[in-house]
């Protein structure tokens, strides 16, 4: 192996484009591949690789990782083909679009010591980081509820709804902030500008007691991407709307039991310091080193299989 890996991009797309140019500042971009081969052309000459077709990628000696950007149907099956091949892997998200073709990948990917992992970016945010460790440590206390709001206007899909297209950002930030897979799941949606929801509801009861909800919307007349976490000690939220030093702030509200019920008492605000870094970057980044040093990814695609289970269960009606 070398000490950088050599990643072919397949899929130029929205989101594989900005892989293409993160990689290649970092030094590792080797080729891009797409059905368009027009797009895949211009775009390797803009970044002075090689556009290469799909059998060649799978083939060639000199590639070691593939990062997979394609519409999330296609995901699976190309997936298995390229662990078939024995290339290192990051798989966008939803990584299927059933659990069966889900644990697939799961199951071929355990059968090697190849990196796979889901490209759940949202985790690799300096200010989730941060939350995450808060939590971990108990500076928030004993965690009861988190809730997402992940609201803006598009983009239109024809293949996914707004749960299936928006919801996994906030459910794999979840899913790492409890440490488990919830055991009830309820989900309702609402279709308003065809059969496809455009507005999604979950309610989620994990094993451990803490209860969460997530609500996902791509027809809304302003943008929101919040994640909220009640403790009972503060709570945190993580705005990624906000300016970047406010994007991670904690309320020292207490609630308590008084003589005449439940009191309260409120606090400002508390933003914290968070590092600087682009979550694209930190990401891959983290894919290359866990390739170069052989090390687990903190996003491996069983963590892609628990999203695709809350999703599928989630989906349960469309008014």
């Amino acid at each position: 192996m070398k000490s950088k890996p050599a990643v072919a991009v397949i899929g130029c797309g929205y989101w594989g484009r900005n892989h293409v140019r993160t990689l290649s500042e970092l030094g590792a971009l080797y080729a891009v591949c797409d059905e368009d081969k027009i797009r895949a052309a211009d775009l390797a000459g803009q970044f002075g690789v090689a556009s290469m077709d799909m059998e060649d990628v799978l083939s060639s000696s000199d590639i070691d990782a593939v990062v997979l950007a394609l519409p999330p149907q296609f995901h699976a099956p190309m997936a298995l083909k390229i662990i078939a091949a024995g290339k290192h892997l990051l798989i966008e998200k939803p990584i299927a679009l059933t659990v069966e073709d889900a644990s697939a990948v799961v199951e071929a990917a355990a059968k090697t010591d190849l990196t796979v992992m889901t490209g759940h970016v949202l985790r690799f945010h300096p200010a989730f980081e941060a939350l995450e460790r808060m939590v971990l440590e108990g500076k928030l206390g004993h965690i009861q509820y988190i809730h997402s709001h992940r609201v803006g206007l598009g983009r239109f899909h024809t293949e996914n709804d707004a749960l299936w297209d928006i919801a996994p950002h906030d459910l794999s930030l979840i899913l790492a902030l409890t440490g488990e897979e919830p055991a009830d799941i309820r989900g309702e949606g609402a279709a308003v500008l065809d059969h496809l929801s455009d507005f999604a509801h979950l309610h989620l009861s994990f094993p451990g007691g803490i209860r969460s909800h997530v609500f996902a919307s791509r027809l809304n007349p302003y943008r929101e991407r919040r994640l909220t976490v009640i403790g009972d000690k503060a709570m945190a939220v993580f705005d990624d709307v906000a300016p970047w030093q406010e994007k991670l702030a904690v309320y020292d509200h207490q609630v308590w039991k008084g003589d005449n019920g439940l009191e309260f008492e409120t606090a400002e605000p508390r933003f914290i310091d968070i590092a600087d870094g682009l979550p694209l970057t930190r990401e891959c980044a983290h894919f290359i080193a866990c390739i170069a040093e052989g090390k687990p990814s903190r996003t491996p695609v069983d963590d892609g299989l628990a999203v695709i289970k809350i999703l599928s269960t989630g989906t349960v009606s469309h008014d």
